[in-house]
């Protein structure tokens, strides 16, 4: 058994995030980024690289790092799929398509005929169908659910992933509703103070919106244990509870360890247990 000194001793777990993929996985780590994927042919390739970064002195104001860090995490997608051919997309669905197109095109049609708050509220409720759809779809779901527990058994030190819970406080589905929220007060705000807000004005509301709901999304874990980070987290874990994710397959837990392997394996870290 392990002494206190050598377990105070122990070094602390990589900070990691991840994606799912409709075959596997995308995990982020520091500097590192890591995918693996479960072919057509029944074997798991896997692959890693160095993460882009965006220098600058944006990169700390609040607001603005959030919507750094989201573009960062954009960039990588292009390099997974040039580095593993065979991953599939979390939007590489035809029905998902299909759905984010008729989406567009009734929310045109809407935006001419409702108005006010409400208008603005059903709006945005309808722009969330796609990725609502798209969590929800079989793989996908379960894939999303290998990626909160491979990463939360590596944060506990090694332990099994099965046992371990497929919601995560770390999701990001906790950015929805402190997003869709501040989109809504942003677009009603700039309408009254603009008679007629053009797209690059709606665009500046959204990536406020965004930039703001990484802020509360921050905020939220610093302050885990108070009862309005609770509150904050509550519509995204039962996003991930009802919706979002499904209890994985053991040959799905598989590529989930394959790519947590992978991510520590580029970082130059020891596997934790």
């Amino acid at each position: 058994m392990s002494s206190a000194a050598e377990q105070s001793a122990a070094p602390e777990p990589l900070r990691l995030g991840g994606m799912a993929l409709r075959n596997g996985l995308l995990v982020h780590g520091p500097t590192h980024w890591a995918a693996a994927v479960r072919r057509t042919d029944g074997t798991i390739a896997a692959t890693s690289g160095r993460k882009p970064r965006l220098r600058g002195p944006l990169q700390s104001v609040p607001g603005a790092r959030g919507v750094i860090r989201l573009g960062e995490a954009m960039v990588v997608i292009p390099l997974v799929k040039r580095a593993l051919p065979e991953a599939k997309l979390p939007w590489q669905d035809r029905r998902l398509l299909g759905a984010a197109a008729a989406t567009s095109l009734a929310t045109a049609v809407l935006r001419r005929r409702m108005r006010g708050t409400g208008g603005e509220v059903a709006l945005a409720g309808l722009s969330l169908l796609p990725s609502l759809m798209a969590l929800g779809s079989g793989d996908l779901a379960a894939y999303h659910g290998v990626e909160h527990k491979a990463i939360s058994a590596y944060e506990r030190g090694g332990a099994d992933a099965r046992e371990a819970a497929k919601e995560h406080d770390r999701c990001g589905s906790h950015l929805m509703a402190p997003m869709l929220a501040s989109n809504i007060a942003g677009t009603a705000l700039l309408k009254r103070a603009v008679d007629k807000p053009g797209a690059l004005a709606g665009a500046a509301v959204s990536l406020a919106s965004v930039g703001l709901a990484v802020e509360v999304f921050a905020w939220s874990e610093r302050h885990e244990s108070s009862i309005g980070a609770r509150l904050l987290r509550r519509p995204g874990y039962e996003l991930q509870r009802v919706i979002g994710t499904r209890e994985p397959t053991e040959t799905q837990l598989d590529v989930g360890r394959a790519a947590l392997a992978e991510i520590l394996r580029a970082e130059g870290v020891a596997p934790a247990g």
